[in-house]
C-alpha cells in the first residue's frame, strides 16, 4: 500500500507540472497576462517567444512586448510565466503586447523553423565572425552553412556608417543541453537522455586528445558546469571562439579558453585539458554513462517514483521533452527524496541575448533547423516582415 501511495503521489506531482492538457497555439493580441513572471528573455516576435516558453522547463504561458509598445523602452521583451493552476491568474487588455501559451501539451511539440527576417531590428551581441556580403540573403546563407551560427545581423546599403555597410555579423548561442549546475551528491545518479543530440553528424571520426593533470592558465572565455572532460570537450567544440579547455573534476567546472596565438600548459592535479574537434564526429559514448554520486540540479520538468536509476534513464530517453535526469537512491540522506526520478531540460533553440530597434539593418536566424525538419530548402524562400 505504501509503494502504491508513493507512486500515486509522484504521478500527481508530475501532473502538476504538465500544465494544461489542451494544445492552444493561438495568440491573444493586445491582451496581458499580468504577474507570475519566472524569467524574461528577448525575442523578435511572439512566435519565437512562444517557442522559448515551450522549451523552458517551467513556463506555461507568456506575454510578449511588441515593437509598437509605447509606454516605455521594453520592446521585444518575452516574459515567461507560471502558476500552480497552469493558467493565468488574470487577463487584462493592453495595447502593444501579445500573449499565449506553451506548446508543451501539443503532440508532437512543434519544432521551431525560424524562417522570418526582421527589418530595422538588431540581434545585439554574441558575434564571433564578421564578413561582407552583397545582401541579407547571402548573410543568412552564410549563417545557415556555418555549423556554429544560430542567428545574424546585416547592415544594408543605406546604413548610417558607410564603412560597415554590407557587413554581416554571424552570431552564436548554445543549442546543446547544458545542466545548469553539476555537484557531487551522495546517492544521486545523473545522466543524459540517450537521444540527446550533442552536435552535428560527420562521416569522419575525431581522434581526440586529452592532457591529464594539466591546466591552461588564463585566456578565459566562459566557465560552464560539466560532468566530465569529454562533456567539456563537447562544449568547447560547439563554441566557435573556444581554442582549448580545462576541466576541473572536483568542482565539475569546464573552463573554455580563447587564444589563437599560443597555448601555455602547467602541471596541475585533478585538471584535464584538451583541444576542440571541428568538422568530425566526436565520440558520444560518454553520454550513455550513468554518473554515480553526481547531481544535475535545476531545470526540472517533473518527477516520478521509480525503483532504480536504470529505469529513470530509460524513461528520460523515451520522453521527447527530457534531455537529462537525476535519480535519488535510498542512499540520499533525506528519505523524502528517495526513489525520485527528475526529468530535466533547458532551452536549446537559437536565442539572441538582446533584441533592439536599429534603422537599416536586417536580422534573422539560421535555416538549419528548417532543413532538418523538412529535409528540404523550402524555407529558403524567407518570409519578410516589418516590425
Amino acid at each position: 500500500m505504501m509503494r502504491t501511495y508513493l507512486i500515486l503521489l509522484g504521478l500527481l506531482s508530475l501532473c502538476g507540472l504538465c500544465f494544461s492538457s489542451e494544445c492552444n497555439a493561438e495568440f491573444q493580441e493586445n491582451e496581458d497576462f499580468p504577474g507570475t513572471d519566472i524569467q524574461h528573455l528577448y525575442s523578435p516576435d511572439a512566435e519565437h517567444c512562444q517557442h522559448l516558453c515551450t522549451q523552458h522547463p517551467s513556463c506555461q504561458f507568456f506575454t510578449f512586448i511588441r515593437s509598437d509598445w509605447t509606454r516605455d523602452n521594453r520592446h521585444f521583451y518575452c516574459y515567461l510565466k507560471s502558476t500552480p493552476s497552469g493558467v493565468p491568474n488574470k487577463r487584462a487588455p493592453l495595447l502593444g503586447v501579445t500573449s499565449g501559451f506553451s506548446l508543451k501539451p501539443c503532440n508532437p511539440v512543434p519544432q521551431p523553423c525560424l524562417s522570418k527576417v526582421y527589418q530595422n531590428v538588431d540581434f545585439f551581441g554574441a558575434d564571433y565572425q564578421t564578413l561582407f556580403t552583397a545582401d541579407y540573403e547571402s548573410c543568412q546563407r552564410a549563417c545557415t552553412q556555418d555549423p556554429s551560427c544560430q542567428f545574424f545581423t546585416f547592415m544594408n546599403n543605406v546604413f548610417t556608417s558607410e564603412t560597415i555597410r554590407y557587413k554581416c555579423h554571424l552570431k552564436f548561442s548554445w543549442t546543446i543541453p547544458r545542466p545548469p549546475l553539476v555537484l557531487g551528491q551522495t546517492g544521486v545518479v545523473s545522466g543524459f537522455s540517450h537521444k540527446t543530440q550533442m552536435g552535428l553528424n560527420f562521416d569522419t571520426a575525431c581522434q581526440g586528445k586529452l592532457f591529464q593533470n594539466t591546466a591552461i592558465p588564463g585566456n578565459s572565455l566562459q566557465a560552464l558546469p560539466a560532468s566530465s572532460a569529454e562533456h567539456c570537450r563537447m562544449l568547447c567544440s560547439a563554441h566557435p571562439s573556444c581554442t582549448f579547455f580545462a576541466f576541473t573534476r572536483e568542482s565539475f567546472t569546464c573552463n573554455l579558453k580563447s587564444n589563437v596565438n599560443e597555448m601555455v600548459t602547467v602541471a596541475k592535479a585533478g585538471v584535464t585539458s584538451g583541444l576542440p574537434e571541428r568538422f568530425c564526429q566526436l565520440d558520444n559514448s560518454w553520454i550513455k554513462e550513468a554518473l554515480e554520486d553526481v547531481d544535475f540540479q535545476g531545470s526540472d520538468i517533473g518527477f516520478e517514483y521509480m525503483d532504480d536509476a536504470k529505469t529513470c534513464q530509460r524513461k528520460c530517453s523515451e520522453d521527447a521533452n527530457c534531455q537529462f535526469y537525476a535519480y535519488a537512491s535510498e542512499r540520499v540522506s533525506n528519505p523524502d527524496y528517495w526513489r525520485r526520478c527528475y526529468f530535466k531540460r533547458v532551452i536549446t533553440m537559437p536565442a539572441p541575448p538582446k533584441v533592439v530597434k536599429l534603422a537599416n539593418v536586417v536580422s534573422g536566424f539560421t535555416l538549419k533547423n528548417c532543413r532538418r525538419a523538412l529535409h528540404t530548402y523550402s524555407c529558403l524562400n524567407q518570409i519578410k516582415i516589418t516590425v
